[in-house]
């Protein structure tokens, strides 16, 4: 089951997404017509993993890390599904990133890997955008409208042996399988929640494929996780998100 969150003029509605149409408890909502897409969950934080491939790790020339690692990006930097992405103008080296993302149906602190399905509503798909030319995780990653999330969340998936893809302008540049993470979804979900409760509507993204590369004004970006969907964004010039 696909479950989407529409923006309407009377505000927010969320349910089941079939065939182009939210499905809420008062009713049914065409996208595009009674409105558009939001990131399909309210999270208070996305806590992202990096350096989870490894041949990401030799395209950077990063050491292979001994347990995941971790940065978080705030709700302000969520962006809905087919909303443009403003370039800012303060970076030169703005680059994209397809990212598998579950997202958290209940408070749970302290899990074991076997336990977390039982505790995901369903995975979703994130660009994890990041100026490369700033200073430090936080000012390179944490902007506002950095992780477009989207179209739905996939309730009925099994994130192990997913393909990926991602296109920029049309032409394909990242290509992988969910099996050539270093940290399992599972282990790294668990690994978050002993440092953290992970609550409702958070957010787990497990890091980027190889080949994240600059995108520039003018060119979209589609990230497709098998079986979820495809997430999709065109890029602008400007500093915020319409």
């Amino acid at each position: 089951m696909r479950l989407a969150r529409l923006s309407t003029p009377e505000g927010p509605v969320a349910g089941r997404y079939e065939d182009g149409t939210v499905h809420a408890d008062d009713g049914r909502y065409e996208v595009g017509r009674d409105g558009r897409l939001l990131p399909p969950c309210e999270p208070e934080a996305l806590y992202c993993v990096g350096r989870n491939y490894a041949e990401t790790l030799e395209q950077m020339e990063y050491e292979r890390p001994e347990e995941p690692d971790f940065f978080i990006k705030p709700p302000a930097s969520l962006l809905g599904h087919g909303r443009t992405v403003r370039h800012p103008e303060w970076t030169d080296e703005l680059t994209y990133a397809g990212e598998l993302v579950a997202v958290i149906d209940e408070r749970c602190p302290d899990l074991e890997p076997e336990d977390v399905p039982d505790v995901v509503r369903g995975y979703t798909v994130m660009n994890d955008l990041d100026a490369l030319d700033q200073q430090g995780r936080t000012a390179r990653k944490a902007f506002d409208g950095s992780a477009p999330l989207g179209p739905w969340i996939e309730t009925d998936v099994d994130p192990t042996g997913m393909e990926m893809s991602t296109t920029v302008g049309g032409e394909r540049r990242q290509e992988a399988n969910t099996d050539l993470m270093l940290f399992d979804p599972y282990e790294v979900v668990s690994y978050l929640s002993r440092r953290f409760t992970l609550r409702p509507g958070d957010c787990v993204a497990f890091g980027s494929p190889a080949n994240p590369g600059l995108v520039e004004p003018g060119e979209r970006v589609e990230i497709t996780y098998e079986g979820v969907g495809t997430l999709s964004n065109r890029v602008v010039a400007g500093s915020n998100s319409e």
